[in-house]
């Protein structure tokens, strides 16, 4: 990444031109993509002043900070452009991530369904399932001469039968 430094009624020494590249250049953690940078540093009576501009494709960060101290200056503005990076990085990977759901929820078919309309007889579980095996049917729903209630018996995957029982819910 290329890092422009421009100063302001100071001296760039060496030591300082370090110490913002470094800082800078500490942008290359969140992408890898990072055009160019620059750095403005300026001194103003007693504030030292720095600003950091990020260049990305199609985004650019900005950052300002004042101390009383230039490596201060140039360490504030570096953390704040570190905090939108960071930001702007978990905001894409929310992007992406919404837009896969997305892509997968479209991918994935919508469940089908059918209605399956039959007559109910009184009858006992056990009779219940002699017609459910003579039928060769997968479920058949009955009333229940106990009860009179509907109750549904079905074939399980281990060749089991199960009773499905009504059961009103309380109100706790």
């Amino acid at each position: 990444m290329d890092i422009q430094l421009t100063a302001k009624h100071l001296k760039v020494t060496p030591a300082l031109r370090d110490y913002v590249q470094q800082k800078v250049g500490k942008a290359q953690k969140y992408f890898d993509h990072i055009v160019w940078g620059q750095a403005f540093l300026s001194v103003e009576k007693r504030a030292h002043n720095a600003e950091m501009v990020v260049h990305a494709p199609g985004q650019t960060f900005r950052a300002l900070a004042a101390a009383a101290d230039l490596y201060a200056a140039i360490d504030l503005a570096s953390d704040k452009i570190d905090a939108q990076l960071k930001k702007h990085k978990e905001r894409l990977k929310v992007r992406r991530a919404a837009k896969a759901s997305e892509t997968l929820a479209a991918a994935a078919p919508a469940p089908s369904f059918s209605v399956v309309r039959q007559p109910v007889a009184p009858m006992t579980p056990e009779r219940a399932i002699e017609a459910l095996e003579t039928e060769g049917r997968r479920f058949l729903a009955y009333i229940d001469r106990a009860t009179d209630q509907i109750h549904v018996v079905f074939r399980r995957d281990d060749e089991t039968f199960a009773v499905v029982q009504p059961v009103r819910k309380s109100n706790r």
